[in-house]
């Protein structure tokens, strides 16, 4: 095996670019392992952790990119380095077309465009507090992609913002809809009535995608970062975002998304949410509405949009298990009893929100669950493959499959993996074809556990939209092609595959279906 690395210097690409480089680096032929970072010092210690870090890569700073890989050949190596500065130039040559040159830093794209008022950042974590208070002493309102960001630096950015009467949404703030404006991975959505405060990511995205599917549109999604409604950070993000929906004209209900609130931010939050004059709903994931909770307190991501669907729509509503029960004493009917199946259930997880709540749901009904690193002689296991620990020196799943695919496909050689949960999350920056490595590893993994008399079933759910790049239909009839049972929502996929290791679930949740 050879390691080559090339370092060049003053040659800055955000995460996102970086990502997509190194994903073209590890469909080289002969190409074992790959990356593409900035060497800033948590990046060398990703290099040297991932053992892609050599001398002359250790020698780049922060401005520097590294451009590392591990192959089966000197010559494939360097065709692979070579293939990497080819799009690397393509890409800066199609940034610079235009009548004036692509901006090297905040002042220069203020020159270019002097009426904006938002500033997306996505640098490493170590930076972004620099950069990210620039933009805010400048009059912007912030986007901050960047995660690693000191909490201490969290606080300090949103007491500028408050004292400067502008958003900070983040850090790790993954989605937000401004003024028909979509930020990061963000689902292509109708405008409408509903306004959604969430922590960061696929949270909102799942409502967004839902309330779309119920007839109902986004007025504004503020993403807040996960930390907000921490004791440190005091909400402050949160209850500035819940004053800008109060009085936002287009905002007709409120929808609020998070994990429970710190116990000193509660009555705040309370406060907020009563004085809002418009209706709220409330998913708190873990947490039950307390004593006095104004708005709507519901369990789950999926009730969370039906409630504000309702509500907007003047329609009556209460939450249900399974949208359609009859379809689900169908599925499992066809199915059959888990004759030969491995007792256990591994959820493979590109949304971080979506697998909390997975793990939420399911912990009650099959016991307890280690959660991505906890060990343990448990049979089941759910994983964030978004999650830092999995993304050392590799794109994020939802720009790359391929990672999570040979998870999957390692199931299928596992005596202990019975149910497969699974997500899949399309919208604007994801992967352009995220279901095509997944069915094929839902594919191969089924056919390799057929082989030694096994059964593996595979549970999905797709968040998206019709009008989503990927094509919602399409992605959902791939994963079907392969033998998934995919469901509405990730909620009724999480009873589905506890229906299948616990069928006398059923007389609590299918009551009265045929």
């Amino acid at each position: 095996m050879v390691l080559k690395s090339l370092v060049l210097p003053s040659f800055y690409q955000d995460s996102v670019a970086l990502m997509r480089v190194a994903q073209a680096l590890r469909g080289e032929k002969g190409v074992r392992e790959a990356a593409a970072l900035m060497g800033t010092p948590s990046n060398h210690a990703i290099l040297e952790q991932a053992g892609l870090a050599r001398a002359l890569g250790r020698e780049a700073g922060p401005n520097d990119l590294i451009l590392a890989v591990r192959a089966e050949s000197e010559a494939a190596a360097e065709r692979a380095l070579a293939a990497a500065r080819e799009l690397l130039s393509r890409r800066r040559a199609v940034s610079g077309q235009g009548t004036a040159p692509a901006p090297r830093s905040l002042d220069g794209a203020l020159r270019l465009l002097p009426g904006a008022n938002l500033a997306a950042i996505s640098v490493p974590g170590a930076f972004a507090r620099r950069e990210a208070m620039k933009a805010l002493r400048r009059g912007l309102h912030v986007f901050l992609f960047s995660d690693n960001v000191p909490v201490e630096a969290e606080a300090d950015l949103k007491r500028e913002a408050l004292a400067r009467g502008l958003l900070c949404m983040g850090p790790d703030c993954g989605t937000a809809y401004l003024n028909g404006t979509l930020l990061g991975f963000a689902n292509v959505v109708p405008p409408g009535r509903a306004g959604i405060v969430a922590a960061s990511g696929t949270g909102l995205q799942a409502v967004a995608s839902r309330l779309a599917a119920l007839g109902e549109g986004v007025s504004q999604g503020i993403g807040t970062g996960g930390r907000d409604l921490t004791a440190r950070v005091g909400g402050a993000m949160t209850l500035f975002a819940l004053e800008a929906l109060k009085t936002d004209p287009g905002t007709e209900a409120v929808v609020l998304l998070s994990k429970p609130p710190d116990a000193d931010v509660l009555p705040r939050l309370e406060s907020a949410l009563g004085s809002l004059g418009k209706p709220a709903v409330v998913c708190c994931l873990g947490a039950g509405p307390p004593a006095r909770g104004a708005g709507l307190w519901v369990e789950t991501l999926e009730d969370a949009a039906g409630a504000a669907a309702a509500l907007l729509q003047k329609k009556p509503w209460s939450p249900r298990p399974f949208a359609d029960p009859k379809d689900i004493r169908a599925r499992l009917a066809r199915l059959g009893r888990g004759s030969g199946a491995g007792p256990g259930l591994l959820g493979l997880y590109t949304g971080g929100t979506l697998a909390h709540e997975a793990h939420l749901l399911l912990e009650p009904h099959l016991g307890w669950i280690p959660f991505n690193e906890e060990g343990g002689s448990s049979p089941h296991r759910i994983v964030d493959l978004g999650d830092d620990a999995y993304t050392v020196g590799k794109p994020h799943p939802m720009l790359d499959p391929e990672a999570r695919a040979e998870w999957v496909r390692r199931a299928g050689r596992s005596r202990d993996a019975g149910v497969l949960l699974l997500d899949l999350v399309l919208g604007k920056a994801a992967h352009p074809d995220p279901a095509g490595a997944l069915a094929e590893a839902v594919k191969e993994a089924r056919a390799e556990a057929a082989k030694e008399g096994r059964r593996l079933v595979a549970v999905a759910s797709v968040v998206g939209t019709a009008s989503d790049p990927q094509g919602l239909a399409g992605q959902v009839a791939r994963l079907e092609a392969a033998g998934a049972e995919v469901l509405p929502s990730n909620a009724q996929a999480c009873r589905f595959a506890a229906l299948l290791l616990k069928p006398g679930l059923a007389e609590k949740w299918l009551k009265g279906a045929a």
